[in-house]
């Protein structure tokens, strides 16, 4: 059986499951659209929620990142990580007790106010959309390789199987869908992860064979990355940061953003109890971690893997001639993720940095003393765990199996926020502010328009995002952050914060981060549009435009909470109501309204 069949018969046969199972769930009221009925059980909600979280950023683009810059992008993992605890702490239980469908309506209600409702609804369609982007272009990479079409293919199929079983079964639809997308996705991760680490290592245990001795050299396999990666000019593997401020920064904006995003807040008023939603928190970071803790392997072991297909021979010795490279290169240069430039003409493959500001200054006068001509080889980053069987030789089926993990990681998500922006404009935005009167029936029907509706956007964006994946998820994480983080604290914890102070603090913080992300990725992520190149020289103070979100949400705090003390007091009720919330014991089901 050919490759292509292979990978057909697990990508075809997820999606059917997909599928059935949203017939299965059929949303039949609002309740069951927006918050699957309330009735989810906790284990089923953290294996959800783990689906809904490990997106394509996590499952094909955070190994990439992690495999090109080491040790500096280990930010990723414990601001995501860390972020549940945040999310589990201080604003899951309480927002269940409050018992409505979205963060907006929370938002709206607790600063009784329809425009910071309003303001909410903005701040979570900019947010989600950003995130989106990320998913749909997470899935084009996926459906390019594994399919055997271009990405914007790739781009249309992964839209239209989101559209069946998101606008069909909602809320209610799309958790039964993402615990099978969990099953899937963890399996393929792991696999490929066993294997490689016994290859290299002999210890089965990816998160062990990280520490492990490489079996060809007789190293720590760490070192021997080191070794391999500084032998043609790149920094060590492990080494430390250029700016502790920005990676703490950084961090920061990750965790907030974490418990900002609308798309995980809202999986937790699908629990019956207070109680539940704290337990799914729970079971939502043991299931992530599964992932997580394979991540750093996979990303080492990959980067290994890729040096020494370059290099068979070691980096002293001759790089491997063109024709003979391997199959996979062929296959992974048809989607153009892989780009090979002869600049020197001698038929070989150099890759090494080139860049003029490099660490390994030594490694350029040897490069130039061997008549190279500059780095020949180019691959995007995002590639890194879907190529990786391939890289190692795996058979066949473990490769089809890795890309119905890749393609259930981006549908996971992108149906989570697509859910997130659907119920905002049509529960938020028309039932709360356009037409309050509007029958079950219709609200129902808005949602899955506004639904369809974001499909498209998203789709289209995907076809143009503004850098990887995990960066491009980064970018929304700093627009949760700086926006409705502060807004969900301040609700909870802060009897003084009134609607005026919300408001300014939301947009404040929306506005001062979008700006600064503008400036460095382009406006409105129109391509040619940036006003600075996104380097460290032109950030101010070093800060990066994928860390600002933790500075935005300064902003927020400072001008919600200047503002409120400039002006009246929020009424007696609603200080009661804050109070109410704080204990957040004695919740009822979410409220179907």
């Amino acid at each position: 059986m050919s490759q292509f069949a292979i990978n057909i018969m697990f990508v075809g046969g997820s999606f059917l499951i997909y599928i059935l199972i949203a017939v299965w769930a059929k949303a039949g009221s609002t309740k069951d659209f927006y918050v699957a009925g309330g009735g989810v059980h906790p284990i089923t909600n953290g294996m959800a929620i783990g689906a809904d979280w490990m997106s394509a950023a996590s499952f094909i683009s955070m190994a990439g990142i992690i495999a090109a810059s080491g040790y500096a992008s280990s930010a990723y993992l414990m601001g995501w990580t860390g972020g549940y605890v945040l999310l589990a702490m201080l604003l899951a239980p309480y927002l269940r007790k409050f018992g409505k469908f979205t963060v907006p309506e929370f938002i709206g209600d607790r600063f009784y106010s329809k425009k910071a409702r309003l303001v909410a609804v903005i701040c979570l369609i900019v947010a989600s959309l950003t995130y989106v982007i990320g998913q749909m272009a997470g899935a084009g990479v996926a459906f390019s390789r594994f399919l055997e079409v271009d990405s914007t293919t790739g781009l249309m199929i992964a839209a239209v199987v989101i559209f069946i079983y998101s606008v069909l079964g909602g809320m209610k639809g799309i958790t039964y869908t993402q615990v099978a997308q969990y099953c899937v996705l963890i399996v393929a991760y792991t696999i490929p992860a066993v294997f490689i680490s016994f290859q290299l290592t002999g210890n089965p245990i990816p998160a062990l064979g990280l520490f492990s001795t490489h079996l060809d050299s007789g190293m720590p396999i760490l070192d021997k990355l080191n070794q391999v990666i500084t032998d043609v000019g790149f920094s060590e593997y492990s080494a430390d940061v250029d700016s502790h401020l920005n990676m703490v920064l950084f961090t920061l904006t990750l965790m907030i953003g974490t418990a900002g995003l609308p798309h995980v807040i809202i999986r937790f008023f699908t629990v019956p109890k207070v109680a539940d939603a704290r337990w799914s928190a729970g079971w939502a970071l043991v299931f992530i971690a599964l992932l997580y803790l394979t991540a750093p392997a996979v990303a080492s072991m990959a980067r290994l893997n890729l040096m020494t297909t370059v290099y068979p021979d070691g980096t002293a010795a001759e790089p491997i001639k063109y024709e003979d490279r391997p199959q996979w290169v062929k296959e992974w240069e048809v989607t153009g993720l892989i780009k090979f430039t002869d600049k020197n003409e001698d038929g070989r493959i150099q890759m090494y940095n080139d860049a003029s500001d490099a660490p390994g200054t030594a490694f350029q006068a040897k490069a130039e003393a061997r008549g190279w001509k500059g780095n020949e080889l180019d691959v995007n980053r995002d590639i890194i765990v879907l190529a990786n069987p391939e890289i190692a030789n795996l058979p066949g089926w473990v490769i089809g199996l890795i890309a119905a993990g890749g393609l259930a990681a981006a549908l996971s998500t992108a149906a989570g926020l697509l859910l997130a922006i659907s119920s905002a404009v049509s529960h938020d935005l028309i039932k709360g502010s356009i037409n309050p009167g509007i029958t079950d029936k219709g609200e129902l029907l808005a949602a899955r328009i506004s639904m369809a509706i974001a499909i498209v956007v998203a789709t289209y964006l995907g076809a143009n995002p503004p850098g990887f994946a995990a960066q491009v998820v980064a970018l929304a994480f700093g627009i949760a952050a700086a926006s409705l983080f502060p807004a969900l604290m301040m609700g909870i914890f802060s009897k003084r914060i009134n609607n005026t102070g919300a408001i300014a603090g939301m947009l404040s913080g929306l506005v001062f981060t979008l700006s600064y992300i503008f400036v460095y990725k382009g406006w409105f992520f129109i391509p040619g549009t940036a006003n600075l190149a996104d380097t460290p020289a032109n950030w101010v103070l070093g800060i990066s435009p994928l860390s600002i979100g933790a500075i935005g949400a300064l902003v927020n705090f400072a001008v919600a909470f200047v503002v409120s003390n400039a002006t009246d007091e929020p009424p007696v009720e609603i200080q009661e109501l804050v109070e109410s919330v704080r204990y957040p014991r004695g919740a009822g089901q979410a409220q179907d309204h």
